[in-house]
């Protein structure tokens, strides 16, 4: 597990149906092998999350911090970064 943090795959895992109807991973390594499948992404903070969409051509104008941590491609960190999972 060298791209995503012990972390990160232990909340994908545990918050994965916010994205998906059903689980798609089972255990880290499962959990560890979508999300580089997906090219998901960490960021260090919710401006990154914003400049990120932002830069795939998503409309976050008028979109509180708020909101941007409650999309169901964001999955807050406890560590206080964020996961980018495009479903």
């Amino acid at each position: 597990m060298n791209e995503y943090s012990e972390e990160c795959l232990s909340t994908f895992l545990k918050e994965q149906t916010k994205l998906f109807d059903e689980p798609v991973a089972g255990n880290l390594e499962e959990a560890e092998a979508f999300l580089a499948d997906c090219m998901a992404v960490v960021v260090d903070s919710i401006e990154e999350v914003r400049e990120y969409f932002e830069e795939e051509g998503v409309d976050v104008d008028g979109m509180s911090a708020e909101d941007l941590e409650d999309a169901s491609e964001v999955f807050a960190l406890p560590d206080g970064t964020y996961l980018i999972v495009e479903g």
